[in-house]
């Protein structure tokens, strides 16, 4: 089975909000998820997070910490991202996605998100969590 890995980091900012990206194909729904990308030859995850997120949000950012390891399979493909804590160093918010994919970029409240606005459902409960909207 082919295997995809990735990477995606989650910042969030002092009004507890999370740096979100709206993405999809010209011919898809356009929904929301923290930005995130595939893994090149050579990258290490941490690499991945980085370059990801610059691409996506024109941020630089550092690595915080490992949060989890998401796997899965999806469409027939074994899925493997590692999300990370970020924080912002640098940059000017802009879109600059090589692929085409991403067309809005926005702080989000997470807790005022439905299940629906998102791309990867499963991270909702996660991100929850995470900004504290959500008991552990």
């Amino acid at each position: 089975m082919e295997i995809w890995k990735g990477s995606a980091g989650v910042c969030l900012n002092e009004l507890g909000e999370v740096l979100m990206v709206r993405q999809g194909k010209e011919d898809e729904e356009k929904l929301w998820a923290v930005p995130a990308g595939g893994k090149e030859n050579g990258e290490t995850y941490e690499q991945c997070c980085i370059r990801e997120v610059w691409e996506e949000t024109g941020y630089e950012v550092e690595i915080v910490r490992q949060l989890f390891v998401k796997t899965g399979v999806f469409f027939g493909v074994e899925v493997k991202v590692q999300y990370f804590e970020i924080k912002i160093i640098g940059g000017d918010l802009r879109i600059q996605d090589p692929d085409g994919l991403i067309h809005e970029i926005a702080w989000k409240k997470v807790s005022e998100m439905d299940e629906s606005d998102f791309g990867f459902k499963e991270d909702r409960e996660f991100l929850l969590k995470f900004t504290g909207s959500l008991q552990v």
